[in-house]
């Protein structure tokens, strides 16, 4: 990289002014992955990003259509003078290292996208596909950061059986399913989901940090609350379901939810009712959430989730949609929520030595994704506010770790 001669900085903007957000979270991160630091300015004009003067940082800008500001070291002063300022709700946190990131997804084509791997790509990020068998193998510690693709960790093929068990894809995911888990020493897939959902919260316990949408979320939990006892009807494991099931889970495992209730309907398109999506009373038309307002300077963790130009975010739908707030539990920061239906849509909580962070719905850009909907461009949606709560997740693991303030 070629440095300018002269004492000047480069800042980013992530307010209205930005012209791509979504792209200058790639560019930040080009910038840790190239060696140099990146400040994160919270809740200065967005969450803007501010860095040392690069020519070649100033290049990829132009190149990726990312708005930049060119700033004298007076300027840079300027703006440390007002974050610092005890009296506003502003903080700088030093971004040092790109974080190595993994999503665990199927290897195998299914009628859906991801939210997370598309925003990945567009913004240029790289990251590595990971599944059951490199979690079983204990790939996961040479990551960062996991993102848990949509996915069912109870083992009940994602509950299509009722409308798609005759599609040509379902079919092939449960052979496939099957294969793998017999190869690993599995009689069920439930089984192998169950320890490769421990693996992940092992992942997590021990320092990494975890992010899940849809029912990447709920599902995740389930299992984990449903060790050792049989949730799987006949159609998904070939016996039964536990009649005492219900009885059976253990809400001490769990991230995010306790005393839930299982969906004992095998056909029913819900594992529980954490889920909100079956009773909501909202539409796209009314369908909105908030995020919180954090102090910068003493809840940095939440305030870095939180960063957006715009606090008010478009709700989008999914499998699971939003939490019923009466089921997460009291240690659990809700950060985004929609009040009118009670119901939680973005939560982070601590795990271990690791952090975790679960956000509702499928696709921020796209209010309600069917299976076999055509991809989201989000070259028409450079400034979502909805995807940059995914790209704050992904910068968190490089900032530099400071104690909570308490």
């Amino acid at each position: 990289m070629a440095f300018c001669s002269k004492a000047a900085s480069i800042l980013i903007p992530m307010d209205e002014n930005q012209q791509n957000h979504l792209k200058a979270y790639g560019i930040t991160f080009w910038t840790l992955k190239n060696g140099q630091e990146a400040d994160w300015l919270l809740n200065y004009r967005g969450g803007s990003f501010m860095m040392k003067y690069v020519k070649d940082i100033e290049n990829e800008c132009k190149i990726r259509g990312v708005s930049y500001e060119v700033i004298a070291d007076a300027k840079v002063t300027a703006i440390l003078n007002e974050i610092t300022d005890p009296s506003a709700n502003m903080d700088l946190v030093k971004l040092e290292k790109a974080p190595k990131i993994a999503v665990y997804s199927p290897k195998n084509k299914l009628p859906w996208d991801d939210a997370v791997t598309m925003v990945l790509t567009y913004a240029e990020i790289p990251y590595d596909v990971v599944y059951d068998e490199e979690v079983l193998k204990g790939e996961l510690p040479k990551y960062d950061w996991l993102h848990l693709h949509h996915e069912d960790f109870t083992g009940q093929f994602g509950r299509f059986w009722s409308v798609y068990r005759t599609a040509s894809w379902y079919i092939e995911d449960v052979k496939l399913q099957q294969a793998t888990a017999s190869k690993l020493g599995f009689k069920k897939v439930s089984q192998m989901k169950l320890a490769v959902a421990k693996g992940i919260a092992n992942f997590c316990s021990g320092g990494g940090f975890l992010f899940a949408m849809c029912s990447g979320t709920d599902s995740f939990d389930i299992a984990l609350a449903a060790e050792g006892v049989d949730i799987c009807e006949s159609m998904y494991d070939g016996d039964g379901a536990d009649p005492q099931a219900q009885a059976k889970l253990d809400f001490s495992k769990t991230f995010a939810f306790q005393n839930f209730k299982l969906d004992p309907n095998p056909a029913n398109y819900e594992f529980s009712n954490i889920d909100a999506t079956p009773t909501r009373m909202l539409n796209q038309s009314n369908d909105f959430f908030t995020l919180f307002d954090f102090s910068a300077k003493w809840d940095v963790v939440p305030a870095m989730l939180t960063q957006s130009h715009d606090k008010v975010v478009k709700g989008f739908m999914g499998q699971t949609t939003a939490f019923r707030k009466e089921l997460i539990k009291p240690d659990v920061l809700v950060m985004g929520e929609t009040k009118t239906s009670n119901e939680a849509r973005y939560i982070h909580g601590e795990f271990g030595k690791g952090q975790w962070t679960f956000y509702g719905g499928h696709d921020p850009e796209d209010y309600q994704h069917a299976v076999g909907d055509p991809q989201t461009d989000l070259n028409l949606h450079p400034n979502s506010a909805g995807y940059r709560l995914i790209l704050n997740n992904v910068l968190f693991p490089a900032a530099k770790k400071k104690k909570q303030k308490t």
